[in-house]
């Protein structure tokens, strides 16, 4: 506990580019997870390398796609040694297929050209603004990256290369026509049948179970009278919302604010400008002497527009004659900031200017004047923003309140409670898979069933459930995982057998009754005996729920040219049904719309598994290695 305390007071082109990692699997950092290892191959493909760095970029992709689609049920799996070890596996697998296929692509001569990869970038989402491709952005995202323009397309070109011959394996799967009338005709047609369920209910009463299969039972299905581990948990529950009401913001407060924080309301002057840009090259000083002599051109009354638009590496800007649209302050690399601020009038062109990406020459182009908005405007927004500040002050204040006195108190919540002007509140017992809300957040969980707490019966710490709400709580009660003894489950055992021993009767009578049948006899009095009646419908799909689902997947397997037109089943109720296919209706002609999806499904079907062979074909010439600490 000491311990503790001590602890605390410290586009169409993604299409084509099919499996493109996402920008931010590229721009992830590397974790501390290559820290363990002077390696730096995770694994060697046919001589060369995927790196560590390669391999935990991926896997923190990966994670963050999946904790961010499915939440906190996932970010607890990764607390598991094995699941996350099983886990970056699995994504090494994955990338040794990806390196494999780039080897491949680049055997067989694939390459990309410059418009390709500059109508990819133009198409990536990353990139884009109000659906359009904003220069802006791009050159930002880069910069944040640390992506020079000329890396990133080297970059795709390597990604698009080796899609090309992912896509060239798709491209060769197709579907022939049989098959697709085959499976039109399999899956479309319906069929006409009767049906009769035989209740197994009545059958209980001949029927008697013994304490031999009583035991032989419970000894056979032991872990399934395995219960569960239980806490039940007192708790004191803070929460930062419900504090709004205990404090004040006057309109003092709210002017003194605005004044304190009037750049929060100010629209800094924004400059729309226009470049040129010369990138070194291989020889830095004559990309310097060119844009020299570019610059003497528009000094010489050349138009800006068409020598950016004939001259500028930025091919993108260059569409538009240079244009850039408008940029803020600081926004820009720094020497291309300053100078482009540092132009006094609209219509004035910079000297030469030298950045990280080259040489430059801009234009000013127009100007947005810094605008202030009124106090009046913003006062509301404002006040919300106090009381929201002095409500999580208040909320810290009480959680170290919260915190000592749970420590020096640690076999009673009552004083907490009173310190906060809260209550105890209390769950039941519960499971580690049960927990109940507020307290079902890992975190909760692992301390209410953490032994501090279960065998020394003191108060926790405080535990953050999410951003403005935090609890103390304590084990009242707890049950220990523990198999329950036979006479505790005895009963249910009995009616468990007894319900399947029922079923297996009532299976045995509607054996009888379809040998009667198959045999031409007349079942009619067998029937009556049970007072059962069948049961016609017509036109049955494959996916109707107007029959007992059992029957629907038995009368699709029976085959009459077979001599098998009568199938018995257990249905999930614990009754027994008959199904009897008297006959099968042809679906109608195959429209054309029907015909080209069904050919697109199939053709899709055989391309995943052609590609997946492909790769095992790849993978089983290859030279691969996977470092041992993997």
């Amino acid at each position: 506990m000491l311990e503790r305390i001590r602890e605390g007071s410290q586009g169409p082109w993604a299409m084509v580019i099919i499996g493109l990692v996402v920008l931010s699997f590229v721009f992830a950092g590397v974790g501390s997870y290559l820290t363990s290892s002077g390696s730096s191959a995770a694994a060697t493909v046919n001589g060369e390398e995927i790196s560590l760095s390669s391999l935990e970029r991926a896997y923190q992709n990966q994670r963050a796609r999946m904790e961010s689609q499915y939440g906190e049920a996932v970010a607890s799996l990764f607390a598991s040694e094995g699941y996350t070890r099983e886990f970056r596996r699995n994504v090494l697998e994955r990338l040794i297929n990806e390196k494999l296929i780039e080897q491949k692509a680049r055997d067989l001569g694939l390459r990309v050209s410059d418009e390709q990869i500059k109508q990819t970038i133009v198409q990536m989402p990353e990139f884009q603004y109000a659906g359009q491709f904003d220069n802006e952005r791009y050159q930002a995202v880069l910069r944040q990256s640390g992506f020079q323009p000329s890396d990133f397309r080297d970059y795709l070109r390597v990604q698009m290369t080796r899609e090309q011959l992912a896509r060239g394996l798709s491209a060769t799967a197709f579907a022939l026509p049989g098959e697709i009338d085959q499976a039109y005709q399999l899956q479309s047609q319906t069929r006409d049948a009767r049906y009769l369920t035989i209740e197994s209910g009545p059958f209980e009463a001949q029927v008697t179970v013994s304490d031999d299969e009583i035991f032989n039972y419970y000894q056979a299905n032991l872990t399934a009278f395995d219960t569960d581990e239980l806490v039940d948990v007192a708790f004191v529950l803070l929460r930062a919302d419900e504090l709004k009401d205990d404090v004040q913001v006057t309109d003092e407060d709210i002017a003194e604010f605005y004044q304190n924080n009037l750049d929060r309301y100010r629209t800094a002057e924004q400059r729309r400008v226009s470049h040129i840009l010369v990138e070194f090259g291989d020889d830095e000083e004559a990309a310097k002497q060119q844009a020299e002599s570019l610059l003497t051109e528009i000094n010489n009354g050349a138009d800006f527009a068409e020598v950016a638009e004939k001259n500028s590496a930025d091919a993108f800007s260059a569409e538009n004659g240079g244009d850039l649209d408008f940029i803020s302050a600081n926004e820009m690399d720094p020497a291309f900031d300053e100078a482009a601020f540092a132009l006094a009038q609209v219509g004035d062109v910079s000297s030469v200017v030298r950045s990280d990406f080259g040489f430059h020459i801009i234009k000013l182009t127009d100007i947005k004047a810094e605008e202030i908005t009124a106090l009046e405007s913003v006062s509301e927004e404002i006040r919300d923003t106090l009381l929201t500040d002095k409500a999580m002050e208040r909320y810290y204040e009480l959680q170290n309140t919260m915190a000592e006195i749970a420590f020096e108190m640690p076999d009673t919540l009552e004083d907490v409670a009173g310190a906060i002007d809260g209550r105890i509140q209390q769950t039941g017992l519960f499971s580690r898979q049960s927990a109940p809300a507020p307290l079902n957040v890992p975190q909760a969980i692992e301390v209410a069933f953490s032994p501090e707490l279960i065998e020394e019966g003191v108060n926790s710490e405080v535990i953050e459930l999410d951003d403005g709400q935090v609890a103390v709580m304590r084990v009242v009660a707890h049950e220990p995982q523990r198999t329950q003894a036979l006479e505790e489950v005895k009963d249910g055992i009995v009616a468990t057998l007894r319900a399947q021993k029922a079923q297996q009767e009532a299976e045995n009578w509607a054996t009888a009754l379809v040998e009667k049948i198959q045999a031409g006899e007349d079942a009619e009095a067998l029937l009556a005996e049970r007072d059962l009646s069948w049961q016609t419908a017509e036109a049955v799909t494959r996916n109707t729920s107007e029959v007992p689902r059992a029957l629907v997947s038995a009368l699709f397997r029976l085959a009459p040219e077979a001599g098998n037109s009568l199938e018995i089943s257990p249905l999930a109720s614990g009754d027994v049904g008959i199904v009897e296919l008297l006959k099968i209706n042809p679906p109608a002609e195959m429209e054309e719309a029907q015909q080209t999806g069904l050919r697109q499904r199939i053709s899709m079907q055989h391309s995943q598994s052609d590609y997946e062979n492909y790769i095992a074909a790849l993978r089983a010439d290859a030279d691969i290695s996977i470092s041992e600490q993997l």
